[in-house]
């Protein structure tokens, strides 16, 4: 059979996309015998390689094009067109069309550079909008109540079929069942019919383990997650029960790693995720579970529809404006966007290559709740009335080659994309003191709990993180940070006689990565009534021991727990090891 270029051309990429899918679905999978193996070093490798997948795949099947077409094939836009045509047939019964559909936009980007961007040659929209296929495939388990929340929980938990047993499942059962009847409304505590509902796919997330669903009666229900943890040489225990809609949202946050969890139909899994968290964009959702690809996607066509709306424009975002980044918002999407600057302020010694690679490290690196995820896009454009005319001229005037005008259109040839927050210093203009001391103890919090992941923010003034909507302190500027093992914390010498102390510049050697803590204080708080709550909360940060500390524990191959739930919801105080 003479198959047509077209034709070839859509399964070229399809093959390839089965590739990706392929090994996608190992790495997934083993998540399972990592947890069983307590590998947890395994477990962040595999994470990082597993993002780093979808291009290494994406830039295998490019080549494979283009060892198997002209330039002139490859590059003729008609020959797209016919080649989609091909493609959704090919994918028509597919579980992953949507994924797949991705995939073949990649390549078409990589081909086109992010140009033509049309829906005749690629899909802007889904072949399946308005037109959801049902597949049939049971995704969850459930289990009854009938009055016995202990005994409905242990079903719950060996229903996931670990293979390490429970350290005590009698004592997780019973706390399980203390937590419930104290927190259900009585028409889930004690109604009749009332059963816990659970996806059967385990979510596994650095050393922890999830089971995600809700309890239902009728219409009533509740979401559920029971993270499992398990303590090395001992074994399994529930470490906590979280049923509060806005609790579950931060477990599944922007700013954690990727969860690895067999989504064998990734829309319906989606779909049944945003039931039990509504608020949460269907895009970050697809992310959370490692299609972040896709996730990306869902983001434009949001964004897309969003400003067909003409609701508002483009502005500045507010704040203290960046010494590398150009930072503007469309208010209605909750969306930041971050362009590099041309030119940087004096004291920035980087290029646009360091700052696009420090994005990189945290795209990559364990997030821990408290650096935000961005997504990447190159060549978006919109209509220049779209834009706030200040915005517009202040974009133009500060990265003009990255910004340019064409008719009526805006270029943005590259930028990140973030979740809208609140930057903490504004908030702590505007909050009252409960609220202060909150937030402080968060930022704090937050600062420790990215260290204790080996990332050391560099530049940890107050505009360099922002506050959720859930009053969470997130760290969302990324062109200083490195590795904590790469820093070198040092004690302020003492001086050798009084004078020394008063000269203006310091009579100890600094080298290029020696930080001092001890200078925190005066350097993040000009407010003295804010750095002195600093200090009440959070001395440790001041104590260059404190930092070599997790140093050291780093370095001898500890990885320390950073839990995305409270501490004081936990059942257990003493899991082992360094915890925050």
């Amino acid at each position: 059979m003479n198959l047509s270029p077209a034709y070839r051309l859509a399964a070229t990429i399809l093959h390839g996309f089965d590739e990706y899918r392929s090994r996608f679905k190992q790495i997934t999978l083993d998540a399972r015998r990592r947890f069983r193996d307590a590998a947890w070093r395994e477990a962040q490798q595999a994470s990082a390689e597993r993002i780093n997948l979808y291009q290494e795949k994406v830039d295998e099947t490019l080549s494979r094009l283009r060892r198997t077409f002209d330039h002139d094939t490859l590059t003729h836009c008609e020959c797209w067109r016919e080649a989609k045509h091909h493609y959704t047939d090919l994918i028509s019964q597919r579980l992953d069309y949507e994924l797949a559909e991705t995939y073949f936009n990649s390549m078409f980007c990589s081909i086109f550079h992010h140009r033509h961007i049309r829906d005749d040659w690629m899909f802007v929209y889904s072949s399946r909008v308005g037109a959801p296929h049902h597949s049939g495939i049971e995704l969850c388990r459930r289990h009854a109540v009938n009055g016995d929340w202990a005994r409905a929980i242990g079903d719950a938990l060996e229903g996931a079929e670990f293979e390490v047993p429970f350290v005590n499942i009698q004592r997780c059962m019973t706390l399980a069942q203390q937590f419930l009847e104290g927190h259900l409304a009585d028409e889930l505590r004690d109604g009749e019919g009332t059963e816990i509902e659970l996806l059967k796919s385990v979510f596994y997330r650095n050393k922890g383990a999830y089971l995600v669903g809700r309890i239902v009666n009728g219409e009533q229900q509740v979401p559920l997650v029971l993270p499992i943890l398990h303590e090395e040489d001992k074994g399994l225990r529930l470490d906590t029960v979280v049923i509060e809609p806005d609790e579950v949202s931060i477990i599944f946050s922007f700013t954690r790693v990727y969860f690895q969890v067999d989504a064998t139909v990734p829309g319906e899994f989606v779909d049944y995720l945003q039931e039990l968290m509504p608020d949460k964009p269907i895009s970050e959702l697809y992310a959370a579970i490692g299609f972040f690809k896709h996730g990306k996607s869902e983001f434009f066509r949001a964004l897309n529809h969003q400003i067909a709306r003409r609701e508002d424009k483009f502005i500045i975002a507010p704040g203290v404006r960046g010494m590398v980044m150009a930072v503007f918002m469309l208010p209605s999407h909750r969306t930041v966007f971050k362009i590099i600057k041309d030119r940087f302020d004096p004291t920035k010694d980087m290029s646009r290559d360091n700052v696009r690679d420090k994005y990189s490290l945290v795209k990559r690196h364990d997030r821990v709740g408290r650096m935000a995820d961005t997504q990447e896009f190159s060549y978006l454009v919109s209509r220049r009335d779209h834009f706030d005319p200040d915005c517009l001229e202040e974009l133009l005037r500060v990265a003009p080659s990255t910004v340019y005008l064409k008719d009526d259109k805006v270029i943005i040839k590259h930028c990140y994309t973030e979740r809208m927050m609140t930057p903490l210093n504004l908030y702590i203009e505007q909050c009252g003191e409960d609220e202060m001391r909150a937030v402080l103890k968060d930022y704090g919090n937050a600062i420790k709990q990215m260290a204790a992941a080996n990332i050391f923010p560099g530049d940890m003034l107050l505009k360099n993180f922002g506050v959720t909507r859930h009053g969470r302190v997130i760290f969302y500027d990324y062109d200083e940070v490195c590795y904590l093992t790469e820093c070198n914390f040092r004690h302020i010498p003492e001086p050798l006689y009084p004078e020394q102390e008063l000269a203006d510049e310091p009579w100890y050697s600094v080298g290029p990565n020696d930080i001092f803590p001890e200078e925190f204080g005066p350097f993040l708080f000009a407010d003295i009534r804010l750095r002195k709550l600093f200090y009440e909360l959070h001395p440790e940060l001041l104590d260059a021991d404190y930092w070599k500390g997790l140093q050291d524990a780093i370095t001898h191959g500890q990885v320390i727990d950073v839990y995305p739930y409270r501490n004081k919801q936990r059942f257990a105080s003493d899991p082992g090891g360094l915890t925050w």
